[in-house]
């Protein structure tokens, strides 16, 4: 079975990575992390102005999909939020694969609240207390405040399922590599999903990420530590890394990419591409003048 595979593989990556034949329309296939889609969509939008014979496909699902569709053979690109896991790339090993790995742009995740709620900061540390498992912090009033419209003033945690690369980011991230998520907090399907409940819940707090912000939730500045000042999240703390909760976004394909596929990620990584993520609410990859 796994020559089988590896034979029907690299038949469709001959296919994939051969530049397309004159007037002949090339499909590029790319799957993967919510927190990307929404500037991804638009790079697909705006590529096919650019390059008339090409039409880029985007799916979302979270970035562990996106990457064992990669590895499946069934996209040419993966976008994620995360870099590959010690399990895919093991498993890419066995199928005698080398993933590339290109960072695209950066992003900020944010911690966010209800308009109702008066919290202005909170620490790394508080953070662990409130998501991670045996944390103690349960109550808004455990933080010094207390949410109108809130009963009995339980927190309620929301967050990513575990198919995300934002859930795997914010856990090795802020949780600690070796840390768990505490249990009861409401896993979500997407980053979208994240923000609509916060903003239709009081008690709530939600991690996402930036681009997902929109004026009926606050966000919160985040410390890195309690005798250091909070730092809020935006393009320009993304970018330059004092925002404590800032991560790099990634396309993987399944070998050095030819033809059509590298030509659309070398334009992904242009100016041109780089002012999209920009405009969407992304820090690009450097600093770039954009109309």
């Amino acid at each position: 079975m796994k020559m089988i595979y590896r034979f029907l593989l690299a038949g469709w990556l001959a296919v994939a990575y051969t530049p397309v034949f004159a007037g002949k329309a090339e499909v590029i296939h790319v799957k993967g992390s919510d927190t990307m889609i929404v500037v991804a969509q638009v790079w697909a939008e705006a590529y096919e102005r650019v390059n008339e014979r090409v039409t880029v496909s985007v799916g979302g699902g979270g970035s562990g999909t996106g990457l064992d569709a990669l590895l499946q053979g069934t996209v040419e690109i993966a976008n994620a939020s995360r870099r590959m896991g010690s399990h895919e790339l093991r498993r890419a090993a066995r199928l005698g694969l080398t993933p590339v790995e290109y960072v695209v742009g950066y992003d900020a995740v944010a911690l966010f609240l209800n308009k109702l709620n008066p919290l202005k900061s909170l620490s790394l540390a508080q953070l662990q207390e409130i998501f991670g498992e045996g944390g103690e912090i349960k109550k808004w009033t455990d933080v010094g405040v207390k949410v109108p419209k809130c009963s009995g003033q339980e927190i309620v945690r929301v967050g990513r399922q575990n198919n995300s690369g934002t859930y795997v980011y914010f856990r090795n991230t802020v949780l600690g590599r070796g840390q768990d998520y505490d249990f009861g907090i409401m896993d979500m399907l997407s980053s979208k999903d994240v923000v609509h409940l916060v903003e239709k819940t009081p008690c709530a707090v939600g991690y996402s990420g930036l681009a997902y912000a929109t004026p009926k939730v606050k966000m919160l500045c985040i410390e890195n530590t309690a005798s250091e000042p909070c730092v809020h999240p935006s393009v320009s703390s993304a970018v330059d890394g004092s925002y404590p909760i800032a991560r790099p976004l990634f396309m993987y394909t399944l070998s050095e990419p030819r033809g059509v596929i590298k030509e659309y990620i070398d334009w992904v990584m242009s100016d041109e591409g780089q002012c999209i993520i920009q405009k969407k609410g992304y820090a690009p990859l450097r600093s770039i003048e954009c109309k």
